[in-house]
This record gives structure tokens, C-alpha cells and sequence, in this order.
């Protein structure tokens, strides 16, 4: 592997380097220089790479960070009051302003998602009973469509058939049974009394008439 070559250092190896290297230049540190001490920091840390170089399987030694960050709060000790407090009230109206930011986006977030879904429910309840109808209607067709479906018919139908001849069957033989013609003699009490009752007065009207 060349010299200088970071391709065994891993994605958070480098991005440390990186933000180490910021904070040398931010102190007024040459960019080769900064460069230079970032990784001496990042590899006193991890050991050397953790993709396949020496860092691999060794723990993180944050006695390094720990050390720079000592000398970083000293110097920011050393600051004078007014330069503490502009940089305190900076920092304090940068969060108020994320926070916003932040619930803006949180909102929409919230909004946004609750309209589709509503539409997507509504659009899904529409479909779904046309869904069922068309189903259903697949399973009748198939259903008709099948053997068992076909014999089941072929029964009700000669069903119907013979209960429309035994109804036809039993029809004609009421209509042909004698009926009882008019002007004959009724079966019961009333009739023999209503036919006793014409004899006594057909027999009253004769003995009138001999008499006269």
C-alpha cells in the first residue's frame, strides 16, 4: 500500500480526521500541517485502519480528544468576556432558529401524510365494493360454469317439471268430477225440512181446489 494511501480507514475514521483537521486550521494552523496532525490524532486514537490495517479489533483510545480538549477550553478560557458572550448569544439564537425551523418541518410532515393516507382510505373504500362485486360475480360464473353446478340445475329443473304435471294432473280431476245440478234435493236437515214443508202445502193447495 503506498504511503499516504486511506483507503483502509473507514467512513468515520476519515470524517474525524476531517473535523480535527478544521479545528487545527481554525487556530491558524498551515492546511498541510493540520492535515498532518489530524491523522497522527485519528491514528493515535483507533490504532491505524479498521477496514484492513492495525486498527482492527482495538479499542479507542480518547485520551488524545480528551487532550485537545483541554487546551481548546483553556484557550476559550483565555477569550475576554465580550468575546465569550457574542459567541454565547450567536449560539443561542442559532438553536432558537433550528428549533423553528425543526417544527416547521415536523408539522407539514405531519400534515402531508394524514391528507394521503384520508385519500387513500377514501379512493380504497370506493374500489372495494365494486372489487367484491366483481369477485363474487367470478366465483357464480365459475360456480355455474362447473360440472357439479351443471347437474344441480339439471335436477331442479326436473323438479319443476314434475311438479308442474302433478298439479296439471290433479286440476283435471277436480274439473271432471260430477257436479250436483241445480234444483236437486240438499242432503241434511234443512233440505228434508224444507222439502216436507212443499209436500204440506203442494197437498193444502189440493184438497182446496176439490173442496171448491
Amino acid at each position: 500500500m503506498p504511503r499516504g494511501d486511506k483507503s483502509s480507514y473507514t467512513s468515520k475514521q476519515k470524517r474525524q480526521a476531517e473535523h480535527i483537521e478544521e479545528g487545527y486550521e481554525k487556530r491558524g494552523l498551515p492546511e498541510e500541517e493540520a492535515e498532518r496532525r489530524a491523522w497522527a490524532t485519528v491514528n493515535k486514537m483507533t490504532g491505524g485502519g479498521k477496514k484492513s490495517g492495525s486498527g482492527r479489533g482495538k479499542e479507542v483510545n480518547k485520551e488524545p480528544a480528551k487532550e485537545g480538549g483541554r487546551k481548546g477550553g483553556a484557550a476559550s478560557k483565555a477569550r475576554p468576556a465580550s468575546a465569550r458572550s457574542a459567541a454565547a448569544k450567536k449560539a443561542a439564537a442559532t438553536r432558537k432558529r433550528n428549533a423553528a425551523a425543526g417544527g416547521a418541518r415536523r408539522a407539514t410532515a405531519k400534515k402531508a401524510p394524514a391528507s394521503a393516507a384520508k385519500k387513500a382510505a377514501g379512493s380504497a373504500a370506493k374500489k372495494a365494493p365494486r372489487t367484491a362485486a366483481k369477485r363474487s360475480a367470478a366465483k357464480k360464473g365459475a360456480a355455474a360454469g362447473s360440472p357439479r353446478a351443471r347437474k344441480t340445475t339439471a335436477r331442479k329443473t326436473t323438479a319443476r317439471k314434475a311438479t308442474a304435471r302433478t298439479t296439471r294432473t290433479t286440476r283435471t280431476t277436480a274439473d271432471s268430477s260430477p257436479r250436483t245440478t241445480q234444483g236437486a234435493p240438499r242432503k241434511g236437515r234443512a233440505g228434508a225440512t224444507r222439502r216436507t214443508t212443499s209436500r204440506r202445502a203442494g197437498a193444502g193447495a189440493r184438497r182446496a181446489g176439490g173442496e171448491a
